[in-house]
């Protein structure tokens, strides 16, 4: 049985605007490690966990819900036999023009199902789901390899309902970020060095292909979500030792800050079917990725400094003192600029039909919500844990009876939703740089 309620009917319900919960303001939390899961279930995994050096979180995590083993397993569930995942069901309202597509497999939805797993604590070298993390990697890794080297696709498979509704290159953004967050985490040399090479080379086949104006193609219902995860998977590959053009990041975060009027605090319409919701979670979540690169390279150069012992002369590698006060002004601008962007997102937070979206919880709207997590949980203090609380409540709510979400309008695939929601209720897993939990 699918539920059929409205997140924001329900989220109208709530006390996003009330005191503090516990968090005293201007708190800010150390960050903690991201314990590796172990499960006593068998699962569609392969035996029990390999110890794995833990990832780095802004905050405590929570423990994984049953909820969310719910969710994990259903997807394990429906992994295809090449290793990938389709669409999935999609709602009825929706029509059967797509019914061909649900079980072929694609790169957007892998990705996304594969995120969710990666943000569990499962990954090639480790996690009750290693194997189902493994296979969902070959398939992404095998299509990259096969792609061009000039075009921004990294795909032949076309025609998918989330490349119609947030562009026709998400596959590629998705790929970029799930290759990102996987790094490292395969099970031998030679496979992070697989990984590592198609890693790099979508990251090529994005900046050859990004405009002036710091976009993509804007083909699409709502391109601007897949801009903003264009953002954050160049950013965070950037973040975890990637080679990307600083150009790029410019632009990136230049486009940003283009889409929000932090007077009015409104957001931009173009690119976003109208919508607010995906206006000011795309937009906010690039700022702030941008603002997140920006402090961790200025800690790096601090580091690389440090270690060569001051002596600038004899260590040509060593950033200058005059370098890395550049670097540190531009991360303290980049941090104000977010926060400014942020303030606009909080402000409109305590509306619930800006919460709606369009009016009913699609795939979009669960994009948005982990957009909007990811971007609030790097902040921390009051206003991450009052929107935990509540959207981890809410979309918690309304998952199926088989452990699966639906989206109800535009990207309904159970696949896509499934995950996304998964990764609203691990917002306080995503990974952080040190530069930031230190803070």
């Amino acid at each position: 049985m699918i539920r059929l309620r409205s997140l924001a009917a329900l989220f109208a319900l709530t006390a996003l605007t009330t005191g503090p919960l516990g968090c005293g303001s201007g708190t800010r939390d150390r960050g903690s490690t991201d314990p590796v899961v172990r499960s006593s279930g068998s699962g569609t995994g392969a035996g029990d966990p390999i110890a794995v050096t833990a990832r780095k979180t802004r905050v405590k995590p929570k423990p994984i819900s049953k909820t969310i083993e719910r969710g994990l397993a259903w997807l394990a569930q429906r992994q295809l036999k090449g290793g990938g995942w389709g669409q999935g069901d999609e709602a009825a309202g929706m029509g059967h023009t797509m019914d061909g597509m649900r079980d072929v497999a694609n790169v957007a939805d892998t990705s996304m199902a594969l995120l969710a797993f990666l943000r569990a604590g499962h990954a090639p070298n480790h996690g009750e789901y290693r194997d189902t993390v493994q296979r969902g990697l070959d398939y992404v890794l095998a299509e990259v390899e096969a792609s061009d080297t000039d075009g921004l696709a990294v795909t032949k498979v076309t025609g998918t309902r989330v490349q119609a509704k947030i562009g026709p290159y998400a596959d590629t953004f998705a790929a970029l970020m799930v290759l990102t967050e996987a790094r490292g985490q395969m099970r031998d040399g030679i496979a992070n060095a697989r990984l590592d090479a198609a890693l790099k080379k979508v990251v090529k086949k994005i900046e050859q292909s990004q405009r002036a104006d710091g976009t993509w193609d804007g083909q699409g219902w709502a391109p601007v979500l897949s801009q903003a995860m264009a953002a954050k998977g160049m950013n965070r590959a950037a973040q975890n030792g990637i080679a990307v053009s600083e150009e790029v990041l410019d632009r990136l975060e230049q486009q940003a800050h283009s889409q929000v009027n932090t007077t009015t605090r409104t957001f931009a319409a173009d690119g976003a079917a109208g919508v607010g919701l995906y206006g000011g979670a795309a937009a906010s979540a690039a700022a702030r990725d941008s603002a997140t690169t920006r402090k961790a390279k200025a800690e790096d150069m601090k580091a690389r400094a440090k270690k060569a012992g001051g002596k600038e002369l004899k260590s040509p590698d060593a950033p200058t003192k005059a370098e890395i006060a550049v670097a540190e002004a531009r991360a303290t601008q980049s941090d104000a600029a977010a926060s400014g962007v942020e303030g606009a997102l909080i402000a409109n937070l305590e509306n619930p039909q800006f919460i709606a979206g369009f009016g009913n919880n699609g795939g979009e709207e669960f994009l948005s919500y982990m957009m909007i997590s990811e971007t609030l949980v790097m902040k921390g203090g009051d206003e991450w844990a009052r929107w935990d609380k509540a959207i981890t409540s809410l979309v918690g709510g309304v998952q199926n009876e088989d452990g699966s979400w639906t989206g109800h309008h535009c990207i309904t695939g159970r696949t896509f939703c499934t995950a996304a929601a998964l990764l609203v209720l691990m917002g306080d897993r995503t990974p952080a740089p040190e530069a930031v939990i230190a803070t």
